[in-house]
């Protein structure tokens, strides 16, 4: 089983637009992997644009905005390739795609480091962030898993939301919760 990397990743299309979305790099040894589903704008980007950047963001709200609709974040210019950058972020890397394997669904863009760099110290993250994180990927597979299953993950996830979340993680976990419940035609929320 591969290394995945959960960041943020940023695309330029063909006209100049940022598309700022999360998503699991691959990392099969010295190569990192863009492997997003058809249809995808970072496809259409990707293919005008060979060029991608990952940052690590410092607030989990930006994993939880951008899978929530909420994807206007800060960003800066990249240091050596045609991009942007999400500013407030642990550190980032930036890619040239070097190879694709074309694929029907999901093709995967094999990229080259360019440039990486630190921003902050990272200390580590608290298992609210982590379960914000983990809801964030649960809520982009709503369509493919039953209900229950989805409601039993999130009532899990939502034990440790209650015991270690400031302010940030809580209103991270309330965006996910409003798109499960509005996803599943339910009112209840897994944390009060």
């Amino acid at each position: 089983m591969p290394l995945i990397l959960e960041t943020i990743v940023t695309t330029l299309s063909p006209e100049g637009a940022l598309h700022l979305v999360p998503f699991g790099l691959i990392r099969e040894g010295e190569d990192t992997i863009l492997a997003p589903f058809r249809p995808s704008p970072t496809i259409l980007n990707l293919d005008a644009n060979p060029f991608f950047c990952a940052s690590s963001p410092r607030d989990v709200r930006v994993i939880a905005g951008a899978v929530t609709g909420r994807r206007d974040w800060p960003v800066v210019a990249c240091d050596k390739i045609p991009g942007r950058r999400l500013a407030d972020s642990f550190g980032h890397a930036e890619f040239a795609v070097e190879a694709v394997e074309a694929d029907e669904t999901r093709p995967r863009y094999r990229g080259r480091t360019v440039h990486a760099a630190a921003h902050a110290p990272f200390i580590g993250y608290n298992r609210a962030q982590a379960a914000v994180l983990e809801a964030a990927i649960l809520s982009t597979r709503l369509h493919m898993l039953p209900a229950d299953k989805v409601l039993a993950e999130m009532r899990y996830l939502a034990i440790a939301i209650s015991k270690t979340a400031g302010s940030r993680e809580r209103e991270a976990w309330g965006w996910i919760e409003d798109k499960v419940a509005a996803a599943l035609n339910r009112d209840a929320r897994s944390l009060a």
